[in-house]
Protein backbone atom coordinates (compact mmCIF):
# COMPACT_ATOMS: atom_id res chain seq x y z
CA UNK A 1 0.00 0.00 0.00
CA UNK A 2 1.57 3.73 -0.50
CA UNK A 3 1.98 5.50 2.09
CA UNK A 4 0.95 9.77 1.90
CA UNK A 5 3.53 11.93 3.37
CA UNK A 6 3.06 15.52 3.48
CA UNK A 7 6.15 17.31 1.80
CA UNK A 8 6.52 21.06 1.60
CA UNK A 9 6.41 21.92 -2.51
CA UNK A 10 10.18 23.20 -1.91
CA UNK A 11 11.56 19.64 -1.22
CA UNK A 12 13.39 18.26 -3.87
CA UNK A 13 11.68 14.90 -4.26
CA UNK A 14 8.15 17.38 -4.22
CA UNK A 15 9.83 19.79 -6.72
CA UNK A 16 11.10 16.75 -9.16
CA UNK A 17 7.41 14.85 -9.18
CA UNK A 18 5.91 17.96 -10.10
CA UNK A 19 8.41 19.01 -13.01
CA UNK A 20 7.48 15.21 -14.16
CA UNK A 21 4.35 16.08 -14.16
CA UNK A 22 4.42 19.10 -15.93
CA UNK A 23 6.31 18.03 -18.99
CA UNK A 24 3.98 15.09 -19.51
CA UNK A 25 1.38 17.42 -19.39
CA UNK A 26 3.57 19.73 -21.66
CA UNK A 27 4.38 16.40 -24.08
CA UNK A 28 0.27 15.38 -24.88
CA UNK A 29 -1.68 18.84 -24.13
CA UNK A 30 -3.88 19.62 -27.06
CA UNK A 31 -4.91 23.52 -27.95
CA UNK A 32 -2.06 25.23 -27.24
CA UNK A 33 0.85 25.81 -25.07
CA UNK A 34 0.36 24.51 -21.77
CA UNK A 35 0.86 26.49 -18.88
CA UNK A 36 3.28 25.59 -16.46
CA UNK A 37 2.75 26.83 -12.99
CA UNK A 38 4.82 25.91 -9.92
CA UNK A 39 3.03 25.89 -6.73
CA UNK A 40 3.07 28.83 -4.38
CA UNK A 41 4.66 27.08 -1.16
CA UNK A 42 2.28 29.56 1.59
CA UNK A 43 -0.84 27.85 -0.13
CA UNK A 44 0.29 24.25 0.87
CA UNK A 45 0.87 24.95 4.41
CA UNK A 46 -1.28 23.63 6.71
CA UNK A 47 -4.30 25.24 7.82
CA UNK A 48 -3.91 26.43 4.33
CA UNK A 49 -3.59 23.43 2.58
CA UNK A 50 -1.03 20.31 2.09
CA UNK A 51 0.77 18.90 0.25
CA UNK A 52 1.72 15.00 -0.03
CA UNK A 53 4.05 13.16 -1.68
CA UNK A 54 2.96 9.37 -2.70
CA UNK A 55 5.76 6.95 -1.51
CA UNK A 56 5.91 2.54 -2.60
CA UNK A 57 8.43 1.63 -0.08
CA UNK A 58 11.53 4.40 0.20
CA UNK A 59 10.36 5.47 -3.72
CA UNK A 60 8.84 8.47 -4.47
CA UNK A 61 5.99 7.74 -7.16
CA UNK A 62 3.69 10.44 -7.15
CA UNK A 63 1.72 13.52 -5.18
CA UNK A 64 -0.51 15.71 -4.55
CA UNK A 65 -2.05 18.56 -2.57
CA UNK A 66 -4.98 20.78 -1.60
CA UNK A 67 -5.44 24.48 -0.78
CA UNK A 68 -7.96 26.64 0.60
CA UNK A 69 -9.90 28.94 -1.80
CA UNK A 70 -12.51 30.14 0.92
CA UNK A 71 -12.78 28.95 4.64
CA UNK A 72 -15.02 25.88 3.75
CA UNK A 73 -13.78 25.18 0.13
CA UNK A 74 -10.53 23.38 -1.08
CA UNK A 75 -9.01 22.79 -4.20
CA UNK A 76 -7.33 19.34 -5.40
CA UNK A 77 -4.18 20.69 -7.19
CA UNK A 78 -1.34 18.49 -9.39
CA UNK A 79 -2.67 15.29 -8.68
CA UNK A 80 -0.14 12.77 -10.16
CA UNK A 81 0.95 9.17 -9.75
CA UNK A 82 3.83 7.96 -12.31
CA UNK A 83 3.16 5.66 -15.19
CA UNK A 84 4.27 2.41 -13.62
CA UNK A 85 1.70 2.86 -10.24
CA UNK A 86 -1.33 2.94 -12.12
CA UNK A 87 -4.31 0.85 -12.53
CA UNK A 88 -3.63 0.41 -8.57
CA UNK A 89 -6.61 2.09 -7.28
CA UNK A 90 -3.91 4.32 -5.47
CA UNK A 91 -5.29 7.89 -7.57
CA UNK A 92 -8.28 6.85 -5.53
CA UNK A 93 -6.58 6.22 -2.14
CA UNK A 94 -4.46 9.50 -2.94
CA UNK A 95 -7.64 12.06 -3.91
CA UNK A 96 -9.33 9.93 -0.71
CA UNK A 97 -6.88 10.96 1.38
CA UNK A 98 -6.58 14.57 0.19
CA UNK A 99 -10.78 15.08 0.67
CA UNK A 100 -9.63 13.76 4.46
CA UNK A 101 -7.45 16.41 5.03
CA UNK A 102 -9.41 18.99 3.46
CA UNK A 103 -12.14 17.71 5.34
CA UNK A 104 -9.76 18.09 8.93
CA UNK A 105 -9.06 21.14 7.71
CA UNK A 106 -12.69 22.15 8.15
CA UNK A 107 -13.65 22.28 4.18
CA UNK A 108 -17.30 20.87 3.26
CA UNK A 109 -17.03 21.42 -0.57
CA UNK A 110 -13.14 20.47 -2.61
CA UNK A 111 -13.20 21.48 -5.88
CA UNK A 112 -10.88 20.84 -9.28
CA UNK A 113 -10.26 21.44 -12.41
CA UNK A 114 -8.51 19.01 -14.97
CA UNK A 115 -8.73 18.79 -18.55
CA UNK A 116 -10.87 16.74 -21.05
CA UNK A 117 -7.87 14.62 -22.20
CA UNK A 118 -6.93 13.38 -19.27
CA UNK A 119 -10.17 10.66 -19.56
CA UNK A 120 -8.64 8.36 -16.90
CA UNK A 121 -8.94 11.59 -14.25
CA UNK A 122 -12.09 12.78 -15.51
CA UNK A 123 -13.02 8.77 -14.91
CA UNK A 124 -12.00 8.63 -11.44
CA UNK A 125 -13.21 12.30 -10.39
CA UNK A 126 -16.28 11.13 -11.47
CA UNK A 127 -16.59 7.12 -9.87
CA UNK A 128 -15.39 9.42 -6.37
CA UNK A 129 -18.73 11.57 -6.53
CA UNK A 130 -17.72 15.18 -8.19
CA UNK A 131 -20.07 16.46 -10.25
CA UNK A 132 -19.57 19.25 -13.19
CA UNK A 133 -19.36 22.41 -12.07
CA UNK A 134 -19.30 25.85 -14.03
CA UNK A 135 -15.63 27.07 -14.01
CA UNK A 136 -14.32 28.77 -10.96
CA UNK A 137 -11.19 29.74 -12.39
CA UNK A 138 -9.15 30.92 -15.33
CA UNK A 139 -6.59 28.35 -15.22
CA UNK A 140 -5.60 28.17 -19.26
CA UNK A 141 -4.96 24.64 -18.95
CA UNK A 142 -8.45 23.22 -17.97
CA UNK A 143 -11.58 22.68 -19.74
CA UNK A 144 -13.45 20.67 -17.08
CA UNK A 145 -14.39 21.74 -13.40
CA UNK A 146 -15.49 19.51 -10.93
CA UNK A 147 -17.21 19.81 -6.85
CA UNK A 148 -17.52 17.37 -4.43
CA UNK A 149 -19.54 17.99 -1.12
CA UNK A 150 -18.08 16.47 2.08
CA UNK A 151 -20.98 16.67 3.84
CA UNK A 152 -22.99 13.55 3.87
Amino acid sequence: MPDFTPTPVTDATAHNLLSEYFHSRELTFVGGTYAVTFPAPEQFEPPAGVFVVVRDGDGAVGCGGIRRLAPSRYEVKHLFLREETRGRGWGKLLLADLERRAADFGATEVVLDTNATLTAAGGLYQSMGYESIEPYNDNPNATNWYRKSLVS
